[in-house]
């Protein structure tokens, strides 16, 4: 156990001392991922297809705040979806639009979770993004969940649904806007993740904020259980087509993953808790004080 907090501490010691470079190539990295996953998904518009305008877009966000990966994926997709029709791209820039008043009036810091939830729904992992943003961030974490989520499903339908919408030459553009309307917010299976998701980020990151003992662990497992039976209840009621087998797998495999997260940022040792009082001209305090778990042998860097 020692050679795991010690190897811990030693990622974090590179992480403090090159931080500023570790977080260029890391913010390279995913911006990258998500521009090629949009491609790779989506490409209709044939200019945004070009390796090296991907390249050269990913090079900027490296030294621009994490935010503007949020932006420029965004208007990848907005610019792809007016590859499949004038009426799409009119609905995913207002649902974008919208989602973003959204985000950046109540979660702004949470570009991870709007970036990765969508990132996981593509790798097969998506119950990862509720348990990890319940554990890191904060009841608000939902929303930024949430709209990555929808932009999942929006990306996904206009896939899916290419050849039907561009061959809808001869209906009305109201009539075209409708099906593409119905199509995107009546999913009833991104309604049944949104619920899902936004309820174990909260459950998580209510419980994890208690004081008692293994409060984190007890977080985790309540919100892999919270996970998995609002997912399935939910889709009964709705008639969502969700895999049982893939949601308990899915979450079994989160709630492990999960449990890597706290090893990182949050191991403690109960047996040396200490309770401190102290008072000033107004207030007394009563602290409750839990050691980290530190490595003996790490010396720093």
């Amino acid at each position: 156990m020692e050679q795991l907090f010690y190897v811990r501490d030693t990622i974090k010691g590179l992480f403090g001392r090159f931080d500023g470079y570790i977080k260029s190539v890391l913010r390279f990295l995913l911006c990258l991922i998500v521009l090629l996953s949009i491609n790779g998904s989506l490409g209709y518009m044939e200019r945004l297809n070009s390796t090296p305008i991907v390249l050269i877009i990913s090079l900027m966000c490296s030294f621009l705040p994490a935010n503007m990966i949020v932006f420029f994926a965004a208007l990848f997709v907005a610019a792809h979806s007016y590859g499949v029709s004038l009426e799409s791209a009119v609905i995913v820039t207002a649902l974008f639009f919208l989602m973003f008043l959204l985000y950046y009036r109540y979660s702004p810091k949470d570009t991870l979770a709007v970036l990765l939830t969508p990132l996981c729904f593509f790798f097969k992992i998506p119950y990862l993004m509720p348990l990890v943003f319940g554990l890191i961030g904060t009841p608000l974490s939902a929303i930024s969940v949430s709209c990555g989520v929808i932009a999942y499903y929006v990306i996904g339908y206009l896939s899916t649904n290419y050849t039907v919408i561009t061959g809808m030459s001869d209906e009305t553009t109201v009539m075209r806007f409708r099906f593409i309307m119905d199509g995107m917010l009546k999913n009833r299976e991104m309604m049944v993740m949104v619920i899902g998701f936004s309820a174990t980020v909260i459950i998580v990151n209510v419980i994890k904020r208690f004081s008692f003992r293994f409060s984190w662990p007890v977080a985790i497992f309540a919100g892999t259980l919270t996970d998995i039976l609002v997912i399935a209840i939910a889709a009964s009621k709705t008639g969502a087509k969700i895999s049982g087998g893939g949601l308990i797998l899915g979450s079994l495999f989160a709630m492990l993953a999960a449990f890597i997260v706290k090893f990182f940022i949050f191991t403690v040792d109960y047996e040396k808790t200490e309770r401190v009082q102290f008072e000033d001209d107004d207030y007394y305090y009563y602290v409750k004080a839990v050691p980290k778990i530190k490595s003996r042998e790490y010396k720093g860097l």
